[in-house]
């Protein structure tokens, strides 16, 4: 039997207690936020599987499951109000258990990849999983995307939220330390995501968090059509197995070059060596504000439906992948197979094999330290 939760989001009085109902209402009395809670699934372990789903006046409606933090669904407004997910991923929890893609998903303890599974700390060398190929991704064999999140609402004035949290142990696919990590998806009435992860450590240790969501602002199709932009003016090259070099070279005049709007399809099957790497693309972008400011990273827009995507971030690098690696073997939601480009992510991160190459922002989190990083998606139609 299926219990759903919906909790209407309204402002508190005066003479309620602070903990009535369990989401607190927007600033404005005529604003309107649901979040309704329902079973998802169970895992094999026996651990239950909600399923928070938050909803906005617009029709906006953001799903996330507490099994790999994931993002199962976003259903936005196009410039006639008609609403469409425009995420990836599947109707079941078996889906998201055997799928291989990392849809919607926080990945972790290091997002992207490492080369040959080792970095080193305090001068002692940690040896990870080799799950691609000679080198780690996306945390090990069960990262982050792999495990059981604890599920909290919070009370929020200005929307409703989801708080997940998870104690990744010490030695934990080979990472040092127990790092106590808490992510929280916020959504806004005016179409915004913020996706806010925080971290400590009780031994120094590295950290890369991100969502691997896959975009599709068309509903469907291919994304090789929509138009990119991309706020940086340098990428990191990549070697065989999409491992960076450690160099940093302008995307003047290359395949690479997204700081006005582009299609994606445009220049994909250009035989520039970057691309032939990796199939299309999957390459850092090194941001042009560094550190914690709040920034714009890419915007993206799909003319058929009007919708426009823009990435916020305090990141100073940003993944952007074209889904090279669907190839149809997997069926999400409705039946759908994904194809080659069925859609695209934008990674909001630390570079890939940051921890090999000095040069790169460190990422490194002491003992004591807090892990503290941003990301908005933000969504409107024209």
């Amino acid at each position: 039997m299926t219990v759903r939760l919906s909790i209407e989001v309204r402002k508190r009085t005066s003479c309620e207690p602070r903990n009535a109902g369990r989401v607190i209402a927007q600033s404005k009395p005529e604003t309107l936020v649901k979040l309704v809670r329902e079973r998802f699934g169970k895992l094999p372990s026996g651990e239950v599987i909600d399923k928070f789903s938050i909803e906005n006046s617009t029709g906006a409606r953001v799903s996330i499951i507490n099994y790999g933090g994931i993002i199962t669904s976003f259903r936005v407004p196009d410039r006639n109000g008609k609403l469409d997910d425009v995420v990836l991923g599947y109707d079941t929890l078996e889906g998201y258990l055997n799928g291989a893609s990392y849809f919607g998903a926080i990945v972790g303890r290091y997002a992207n990849r490492i080369a040959q599974g080792k970095f080193t700390v305090n001068d002692k060398t940690y040896l990870l999983a080799r799950n691609d190929g000679e080198n780690h991704l996306h945390g090990g064999w069960k990262g982050f995307d792999k495990v059981f999140w604890r599920a909290s609402e919070i009370n929020e004035p200005a929307g409703a939220d989801v708080q997940l949290s998870y104690l990744s142990k010490d030695g934990e696919e080979g990472y040092p330390g127990n790092l106590s990590v808490v992510v929280r998806y916020w959504l806004s009435e005016d179409n915004k995501l913020r996706v806010d992860y925080r971290a400590t450590t009780d031994h120094d240790t590295i950290v890369n968090l991100t969502n691997h969501s896959y975009f599709n602002l068309a509903g469907g199709g291919t994304i090789l059509a929509h138009e990119l932009l991309i706020d940086a003016d340098l990428f990191t090259p990549i070697r065989a197995g999409l491992i960076p070099t450690g160099e940093m070279h302008s995307v003047v005049g290359t395949s690479m070059d997204f700081r006005s709007p582009t299609k994606i399809g445009a220049r994909i099957e250009e035989e520039f060596e970057q691309l032939v790497l990796a199939g299309g693309y999957d390459h850092n972008f090194v941001l042009r504000s560094n550190g914690a400011k709040m920034k714009r990273a890419a915007r993206v827009r799909e003319r058929t439906s009007g919708r426009v995507l823009e990435v916020f971030t305090t990141q100073p690098g940003l993944q952007f992948y074209s889904g090279n690696f669907l190839d149809g073997s997997e069926v999400g939601r409705d039946g759908k197979a994904y194809h080659k480009h069925s859609g695209f992510c934008l990674e909001t991160q630390h570079f890939p094999d940051s921890p090999n190459h000095p040069s790169f922002p460190s990422t490194v989190l002491r003992a004591g330290a807090e892990y503290h990083h941003a990301t908005i998606f933000k969504f409107s139609a024209q």
